[in-house]
């Protein structure tokens, strides 16, 4: 039987809540804080009603790039599957983008950016 793969995730909004994870990976996720350098924490309005009613808020975080030479968004990095990383993408709404990144540790993670940025 072949090994299950991993991916790192890193997550600074509704994907650390344990009732969104529950949700969308029938799991609690373990995860290591970290912190994603050069971006600026920013809110958008969901209007997908699942979306809404599995993270409780309209409201959703959202990071930008910032020209800030100091500014970095905190969250936490997690190891997940092929299939809980496609659970994710469904998750996302249509303003984010799913892109590699490097995190002040040092780690590639995949995250959630400002799709129109």
């Amino acid at each position: 039987m072949a090994e299950q793969a991993y991916h790192q995730l890193f997550s600074y909004g509704t994907l650390q809540l344990p009732e969104v994870q529950l949700a969308r990976f029938g799991r609690h996720l373990e995860g290591q804080s970290d912190a994603l350098p050069g971006y600026r924490l920013t809110y958008v309005e969901i209007t997908d009603p699942e979306v809404i009613a599995t993270s409780g808020t309209n409201l959703h975080p959202l990071v930008v790039a910032s020209a800030e030479g100091g500014d970095a968004v905190d969250g936490s990095v997690f190891a997940i599957t092929d299939a809980e990383l496609a659970a994710a993408d469904d998750y996302e709404v249509d303003d984010y983008a799913r892109t590699e990144v490097v995190l002040r540790s040092g780690t590639k993670a995949w995250a959630y950016l400002a799709a129109h940025a």
